[in-house]
């Protein structure tokens, strides 16, 4: 299935000094557009085509679908408040048999192969046809379409709103509004969300219904809130990121936490780790999650150690959670957990960062692939994300495996309405010069 197109942003290195806070940010005046601005064109819909022959040599019932997918080869895909489209057609010879035709649409979580292992949390049916005139029906310009009977070739135009939202009993008896998740369907993991539109012309009890049935993609349209005037700032001027000291408004700091380990296997050392977030905690897919860190210290060449930015292991963390009936025999094993890592943050030095004997400083971010699934709880089934620091990872340097600290983030499918974000990692490099003479040095020093 089309995903979104991955989104245009520039790559900035972070050359000249530390970032001006807020107060002491010089006045920029509006650049004057000196280019015309480009006509918007848009893409026309693609074109689907399924049919059923049912043994004939030509097709009996076709379906044509417009969707928002990049090739007609791709399954039709459709975006939030997106309406299905398309025209059905049906060769009836002689319909005298059939008694209605129907569209449905439905949505499942399906997290097994039994009959119990499918939770339908979408089921809208538009009524096509129906042999009696006092049954609604879709309009059709079709004459045979028009009486009591279908004959010949017979058509009808669909329109089928996708609702951004189902209603759904939750516990206690109350009925929860959620959002449509996003199909998912993945090699590796027990469960997926899937959408169907089936075609159903019904017939007479001594005769099996026709079904024509095809698989659509959904994507819904979630954007984070606005960052702080002076985020948006600094993405629409090409300006280095500041930091939390500099844009309090544009960080979460998180709660200081404890590196403990051992150098050499014997020597026990420690530093205090404040990891900070780009506010709001919900990043667009494609773009970047920006990360900066501190470290402090009593021992400079522990710190040299920790800080290196290939020692820094700040993971995205994803969690599907869903639910299992084959499971259930027991009340506590019938959620099931599929957790992976989806995203590892790259650091770097900034210039003028203020690093001292007994502190360091670093910038990070974290790419976010273009075709992570965004952040959805729907009844049965889940997919949430967190920013996890797991312990240090340097030669001669080791400690147990508990993370250290994790934060929950959201990850959306839209940009946030203003200057979209910049990436600033700069390109890929080898460990710095000297990093294997400096260990030398701290073995020597501790």
């Amino acid at each position: 299935m089309d995903m979104l197109a991955p989104p245009q942003y520039h790559r900035f290195s972070r050359p000249g000094p530390e970032p001006m806070s807020g107060s002491e940010l010089p006045a920029y005046s509006r650049r004057q557009n000196t280019h015309r601005p480009q006509p918007i064109v848009r893409r026309e819909p693609t074109e689907h085509t399924f049919v059923l022959t049912e043994g004939k040599s030509s097709p009996w019932i076709t379906l044509k679908l417009r969707s928002s997918a990049k090739s007609s080869k791709s399954l039709p895909t459709y975006f939030e408040k997106e309406t299905i489209t398309g025209q059905l057609e049906v060769n009836a010879e002689r319909g005298d048999s059939i008694q209605a035709i129907t569209a449905t649409l439905s949505g499942r979580i399906i997290s097994g192969a039994g009959s119990n292992d499918c939770f339908v949390f979408l089921n809208q049916t538009l009524p096509v046809w129906a042999k009696s005139l006092d049954c609604p029906r879709v309009p059709s310009p079709s004459e045979g379409a028009s009486s009591t009977k279908l004959l010949g070739h017979c058509v009808w135009p669909l329109s089928i709103p996708i609702p951004r939202t189902v209603e759904l009993p939750s516990g206690g008896g109350d009925v929860r509004s959620y959002r449509l998740p996003e199909t998912f369907l993945e090699r590796y993991t027990k469960v997926s969300v899937q959408y169907d539109l089936t075609i159903v012309v019904s017939r007479g009890k001594l005769r099996s219904d026709n079904v024509l049935k095809t698989a659509f993609g959904y994507v819904p349209s979630s954007r984070p809130d606005a960052p702080s005037l002076l985020r948006q700032l600094v993405y629409q001027e090409k300006l280095p990121l500041p930091s939390p000291a500099n844009d309090p408004e544009g960080w979460k700091t998180l709660r200081p936490v404890s590196a403990r380990g051992l150098m050499f296997k014997t020597r026990p050392v420690e530093a205090r780790c404040t990891l900070a977030l780009a506010k709001p905690l919900c990043y667009t897919r494609g773009s970047v999650l920006p990360c900066y860190i501190s470290l402090e210290g009593r021992e400079s060449a522990v710190l040299d150690v920790l800080a290196n930015p290939g020692s820094i292991l700040v993971k995205l963390r994803r969690r599907v959670r869903f639910y299992n009936q084959a499971t259930a025999t027991r009340k506590e094993v019938s959620w099931n957990e599929s957790v992976e890592d989806v995203g590892t943050a790259v650091w770097w030095n900034p210039a003028n960062s203020g690093s001292d004997a007994y502190n360091r400083f670093l910038e990070g971010e974290i790419h976010l692939a273009k075709d992570l699934r965004p952040s959805c709880e729907m009844a049965h089934f889940s997919i949430s994300y967190y920013v996890v620091l797991c312990p240090f990872k340097a030669a001669n340097y080791s400690s147990d495996g508990a993370a250290l600290l994790s934060e929950p983030v959201e990850i959306a499918t839209m940009y946030a309405k203003g200057p979209r974000p910049n990436a600033y990692a700069p390109p890929a490099y080898d460990s710095p010069m000297g990093y294997r003479d400096d260990l030398s040095h701290v073995q020597h020093m501790l």
